[in-house]
């Protein structure tokens, strides 16, 4: 076997009907093989839509299989082996990527899919992921993106503190989603900007609440909170419409 065909055949799990069809209309990376029930799925129609040149294997199985494949049950009767998710090697340029969000410490991938689905909608240029004490891109996340995650340029940091360092030499100006901010409703936003989304439980990393500028949404009363990615997509929204 060569090195080529090894490579190809290194990748990772999608499930769903946009997921894939976002992969192959975003023609980043490769179906490699697809798996689905026979009938195929009234939906599998979206699919056949954008279905690509390259010769693509479909099996076809039980949907107790798809199941075990996907370990849910939510993968609409379609499961996709596909090459790994092209991870940028460089940092961001503020010129290119002035709109970034930086994602940190979220734990839920259903809550990091609809983050990264509100980046795209709202025109995020790049997204940063932190490995530490966080959930990754897994099929799980990327379903919950609608497949959107498959046309961002994504970027991932050791830790949240080697973020910071990155985004400050970069030139980029970083905004801290937190509870004693300024009002992130009238702020008016300086781009380049990074716009920090903490975990569900813990915020935004203690180590790094000096490195930026605080923004808080306005809310009905202090003992109540928004969901991690609803809070996101305000946010993101609202930087969209300012900068």
């Amino acid at each position: 076997m060569t090195k080529k065909k090894v490579k190809e055949q290194i990748g990772e799990l999608l499930f769903g009907i946009h997921p894939i069809v976002e992969l192959l209309k975003a023609k980043r990376r490769k179906l490699i093989s697809i798996y689905t029930t026979k009938p195929t799925p009234h939906s599998f129609s979206e699919i056949e839509k954008v279905w690509p040149k390259y010769p693509v294997p479909i099996q076809y199985v039980a949907r107790e299989v798809l199941d075990r494949m996907a370990g849910t049950t939510d993968h609409q009767g379609v499961v996709g082996w596909v090459q790994a998710f092209p991870y940028r090697k460089t940092f961001f340029d503020p010129k290119k990527h002035p709109y970034l969000v930086m994602l940190d410490g979220i734990q839920d991938p259903r809550n990091l899919g609809a983050i990264l689905r509100s980046a795209y909608c709202t025109g995020v240029n790049g997204a940063i992921l932190v490995k530490r004490g966080a959930t990754q891109l897994t099929g799980a996340a990327i379903k919950s993106s609608a497949g959107l995650s498959e046309h961002l340029e994504i970027y991932q940091a050791q830790s949240a503190s080697a973020a910071v360092m990155d985004l400050k030499n970069a030139g980029y100006t970083i905004y801290l989603a937190t509870f004693d901010g300024l009002n992130a409703a009238t702020y008016e936003y300086s781009m380049p900007l990074c716009m920090v989304i903490g975990g569900e439980a813990t915020g935004v990393t203690k180590g790094i609440l000096s490195s930026g500028i605080h923004v808080t949404l306005p809310q009905k009363t202090s003992d109540i909170s928004y969901n991690a990615s609803v809070a996101a997509g305000i946010l993101l929204f609202l930087v969209s419409i300012k900068k």
